[in-house]
């Protein structure tokens, strides 16, 4: 039994070790090949630069970075809430029944493939939105619709993730809330969801960095126009967006720019976990 143990412990440590070899290598790569790049470029012309064009030795991704945070922005605004009180019904409202039936619906959501929900904006909510707001010329591929897509596509990992959470909370919770003089939507509002905060933020964050790095279904939808955002009803490119399109062509310091692009990315995807870290600490003394 002990040398089962032992193997395991050894098959786990290696596993971890991996995992941490595979993190510093994609550092190593990204940083040495991105940082010298951005030296070339210049920081103030690259991370603030607001044109784009390659052909004449202009790379200014503020356009990008724009375009990042207010999709991102976009879909946490529609996916959050809707994720949120739909976990909220499936662990605490939802009957047996319909559960059935709820359940391997969200875990389908999340097996789709990104084109899948792309020719999905493309076909429905492209043309949706061209014939809704015509009145404002809008062409259809916007922020908008990649807003409300990675919405979409965000939902199945924060329902999952704040179900799990909400389900974890100890019934003792509900019962002494009722006990208390509450009502069951007061005692799962206010007793049970509190408690189960961390687990929400988990999934919250989770689907975060699901919408900041998704590329395929945004490249369909949004237009993929290389200036400042001026509109949630015109077109805008991100920064996965712009790795993807240009990559496969770019040579010298036009495919140097687009590695320092993936850096400042990685960059956002680790101040966003290093601010959930110091959200998760300061809820846990609190």
């Amino acid at each position: 039994m002990k040398v089962k143990e032992k193997l395991m412990e050894i098959v786990c440590l290696v596993a971890a070790c991996v995992s941490i070899l595979a993190v510093l290598l994609i550092c190593v790569f990204l940083f040495s090949s991105g940082i010298p790049a951005i030296g070339k470029i210049g920081p103030l012309n690259f991370l603030g630069g607001t044109v784009w064009k390659p052909s004449n030795n202009l790379f200014g991704i503020l356009p990008m970075i724009l375009g990042s945070i207010y999709v991102t922005a976009g879909a946490i605004i529609i996916g959050v809430p809707i994720g949120i009180f739909m976990a909220v019904f499936m662990a605490r409202f939802c009957p047996g029944s319909l559960y059935k039936i709820l359940k391997p619906a969200v875990e389908l959501l999340a097996g789709i493939p990104s084109i899948v929900y792309g020719f999905f904006g493309m076909e429905v909510l492209v043309p949706l939105l061209r014939n809704t707001f015509a009145a404002f010329n809008c062409k259809g591929n916007s922020m908008l619709a990649a807003s409300i897509l990675l919405g979409i596509m965000i939902l199945p990992t924060i329902i999952g993730v704040s179900e799990s959470a909400i389900r974890a909370v100890p019934n003792s919770y509900y019962e002494g809330s009722l006990a208390l003089g509450a009502d069951h939507e007061r005692s799962v509002f206010f007793a049970v969801l509190p408690a189960a905060k961390s687990g929400i933020l988990a999934g919250v964050v989770l689907g975060i960095g699901r919408a900041i790095g998704e590329t395929m279904a945004v490249i369909m939808v949004a237009g993929n126009q290389a200036r400042v955002p001026n509109g949630i009803l015109k077109g805008v490119r991100t920064l996965t967006a712009n790795i993807v399109i240009e990559m496969g062509y770019a040579e010298g310091l036009h495919r140097e720019a687009l590695i320092a692009t993936g850096v400042v990315l990685f960059v956002f995807i680790l101040i966003i976990n290093l601010a959930f870290s110091i959200i998760k600490m300061r809820s846990e003394k609190e």
